[in-house]
């Protein structure tokens, strides 16, 4: 009763926001229902003279809810599926992987960017999007600033990626016949899942070639999806030896990610169900969930931020951002050359 009494207000006021997002996310899917979320907290924000009584709610959501988002997260990911298919396509995931990591650590050291932003920035954009955001957060304890300008940062870039690659794809020569050079272009050299799924119907679209592009490209983004787990284990890991060498006394217990482990367990319980015969659809709601989650927190996220600040520190990130991209796009189609794919 005293959670209620100390959260309902905050949460209330973020599912507010959350419901409409959802809905405009799906009739503008280019842009999400996460941006969506974000873009109307912050606005909100800027209405509410006295916050004080919405605060720890507002944190409750911008915290509980993204770990829980990411747990559920987990049931959309058959493991078998996703291990066969994304063999092809490994060595391309996990050196786009590496590329952005790389960037966004270089450019931190020589571009003095914050070490959050630059984490957030480069995992996002080598992983899932708005998913690998929310996984990181907690476990660096970034800020909801931090959070909502590398969302806002990956944002721009697969809107960018969604109405250019196509026509990329096409000028470079890309085989037109077939989904599987693309689909794995698109799957590992955009950021979230709502543009990989815009950029590749759009080829399918263009090629007449049903879901071929499209199927592929998701197995892809599911399969770089699964990089969360070493990632922000490792993250935690660093953290902990951090503040040791500063002479703080945190244990990797009392930081450790037990939300991944939770998010390990729901793959494996769809893997298992799965494989027992259980039809996949069954696993859809919950995938849903996990979407309006990641929405719902985003509006806590977006009514913690100013977005003054945001627009004044956001040049050098989004630079950072930039280079990110233009790194895993060359990467991506340098390997898928080497290949043969492409």
């Amino acid at each position: 009763m005293d959670f209620l009494n100390k959260n309902w207000k905050g949460m209330v006021l973020c599912l507010a926001i959350a419901v409409p997002s959802w809905f405009l996310g799906k009739a503008f899917p280019l842009i999400g229902g996460p941006v969506i979320s974000i873009l109307l907290g912050m606005l909100i924000t800027l209405l509410i003279k006295d916050k004080s009584s919405f605060e720890t709610g507002i944190k409750f959501t911008s915290k509980k809810i993204l770990q829980w988002a990411v747990i559920l997260l987990g049931f959309g990911l058959n493991l078998n599926v996703i291990l066969e298919t994304g063999k092809q396509s490994l060595p391309i995931i996990v050196c786009t992987i590496a590329t952005s990591l790389i960037i966004a650590y270089m450019l931190h050291k020589t571009m003095k960017i914050p070490s959050n932003i630059s984490t957030l920035v480069g995992v996002g954009s080598s992983i899932c999007g708005g998913s690998a955001i929310a996984a990181t957060a907690p476990v660096i304890d970034a800020d909801d600033e931090e959070v909502a300008q590398a969302i806002s940062i990956i944002f721009f870039f697969n809107v960018l990626a969604a109405i250019v690659f196509p026509a990329f794809g096409n000028a470079i020569g890309m085989d037109p016949t077939s989904g599987e050079g693309f689909g794995i272009f698109a799957g590992t050299a955009v950021n979230d899942t709502s543009s990989v799924t815009a950029c590749a119907s759009t080829w399918d679209s263009m090629f007449n070639l049903g879901s071929a592009t499209l199927d592929k490209a998701v197995t892809v983004k599911l399969t770089r999806t699964l990089a969360i787990i070493p990632i922000t284990l490792v993250l935690a890991f660093m953290r902990t030896r951090k503040a040791g060498s500063d002479g703080k006394k945190v244990s990797m217990k009392s930081i450790f990610p037990f939300f991944i482990l939770y998010f390990i367990a729901a793959s494996i319980i769809t893997t298992v169900a799965t494989n027992m015969g259980v039809d996949a659809a069954l696993f859809a709601p919950i995938k849903d969930l996990s979407k309006f989650f990641i929405i719902w927190s985003m509006a806590a996220i977006g009514l913690n931020t100013n977005i003054v600040k945001l627009v004044k520190t956001g040049g050098k990130p989004l630079i950072m951002g930039l280079c990110c991209w233009i790194g895993i796009t060359g990467v991506s189609l340098l390997l898928q050359h080497i290949q043969g794919i492409w």
